[in-house]
């Protein structure tokens, strides 16, 4: 990793909460390239998702508040 990026990590989180940060972030990417995983195969199988099955499943991960204003 690189030496800045080590440093700034060490700044937002002590020396010893490095390596907690670092294993959630490598937890959230690995259930983002599962997902990612899960729609290209949906996809391939059925079409592109449509802007409704989009949004629908937005509603059901981050409620409807959040769906209405899109993924920000």
């Amino acid at each position: 990793m690189p030496a800045d990026l080590v440093s700034e990590l060490r700044a937002r989180t002590g020396r010893r909460g490095l390596s907690g940060y670092v294993t959630e972030a490598v937890r959230h990417q690995l259930a983002m390239d599962g997902l990612a995983e899960i729609v290209a195969a949906h996809e391939e199988e059925h079409g592109a998702l449509t802007e409704q099955e989009i949004e629908a499943a937005r509603r059901e991960l981050f409620g409807d508040e959040h769906a209405e204003r899109g993924a920000a």
